[in-house]
């Protein structure tokens, strides 16, 4: 009886409590720094932000232990009913990986019998090239027409939009062009995993993410368990879905996460999470029945963010933004 009665009591220690259900649903609700504030009663917005997203990331851990991940037909995801139809967002990695290019092709051509599909910008030039049927949306130009049109001194290199005129795609995350350094650093903590253990590596490489993260990168999720699990999932796509669930731990609802980063470097929110809602637009847009959508793994939780504020009447892409 008693080691019953343990069992239960370690349940319940897992799944949430009433009041942390109620705190999930108000952060859900703030869509401003200051609102956040409020709701987490610090002294300054600085503080909020990163005291929310401690027990934000917490309790996103319990509250998906009492969810499933869709495996949506082989390639991970999170599916949303709207308007009749459904869209499945899929998080990969797109780190170019033979591994991962097989894995997608095999799933994405079974899709394709059923719905429609499209990807990030980028995406389609490195695993779907030669697919004529897998659609490219315009999300890095339109934040390249964007960031012209706002006349934002722009420190995104030159590179990415000469690889999109000369159809190369895009090999690797904006804002990980500038910060190769960071993700050498990286390299070379994991690298030292199968001398020094997993514990070590890991602990070092949270160190690491703490010396080296800037305030925009709190706000990108670009830190040694991203990179880690981004690793592992290019070489071996069945942990794609580890990598996605790190991801809807790690940001707080979108309107936050824009606020932070826009005071912060306002190119880099164009060219991350404003992205997010131009994807969910554009699919809604051109999209008359069920599509899968296939896109960086960090941008998986802020579209269907978008698509769920659609579903409930919150957000709407109308009238739709055509791109010269």
């Amino acid at each position: 009886m008693a080691d019953s009665d343990s069992d239960v009591e370690t349940v319940d220690q897992d799944r949430l409590t009433d009041d942390e259900r109620e705190w999930l649903a108000a952060v859900r609700s703030v869509e401003t720094l200051a609102e956040l504030q409020t709701l987490v009663g610090t002294p300054s917005k600085h503080e909020a932000y990163f005291e929310a997203k401690e027990r934000w990331r917490t309790l996103r851990k319990k509250e998906l232990d009492e969810e499933a991940l869709a495996a949506s037909g082989g390639v991970p995801g999170t599916s949303v009913a709207v308007g009749g139809r459904t869209i499945a967002v899929h998080g990969i990695t797109h780190a170019d990986t033979d591994e991962e290019r097989a894995f997608l092709r095999e799933h994405v051509e079974e899709y394709l019998e059923t719905a429609t599909v499209y990807c990030e910008q980028g995406i389609r030039p490195m695993y779907f090239g030669d697919l004529d049927a897998v659609c490219e949306i315009d999300d890095y130009r339109w934040a390249m027409y964007h960031c012209r049109e706002r006349e934002i001194d722009s420190h995104v290199p030159g590179e990415i939009e000469r690889a999109f005129d000369e159809g190369e795609g895009i090999r690797a995350d904006v804002h990980s062009i500038a910060n190769r350094f960071r993700e050498e650093t990286f390299s070379l903590v994991d690298s030292g995993r199968e001398l020094y253990g997993d514990h070590f590596a890991d602990a070092l490489g949270d160190v690491a993410s703490d010396f080296l993260q800037t305030h925009e990168e709190h706000a990108t999720g670009e830190d040694f368990a991203s990179f880690r699990k981004s690793r592992a999932a290019a070489r071996d796509p069945s942990k794609l879905a580890d990598l996605q669930r790190y991801y809807l731990t790690v940001f707080l609802p979108q309107p936050i996460e824009r606020e932070w980063l826009r005071r912060h470097d306002p190119e880099l929110e164009l060219f991350t999470h404003a992205r997010n809602e131009r994807i969910a637009a554009y699919v809604l847009a051109h999209a008359s029945a069920d599509a899968h959508i296939i896109t960086g793994a960090a941008h998986q939780p802020g579209i269907v963010y978008y698509f769920e504020r659609y579903r409930d009447g919150d957000w709407t892409y109308e009238p739709f933004e055509t791109i010269p």
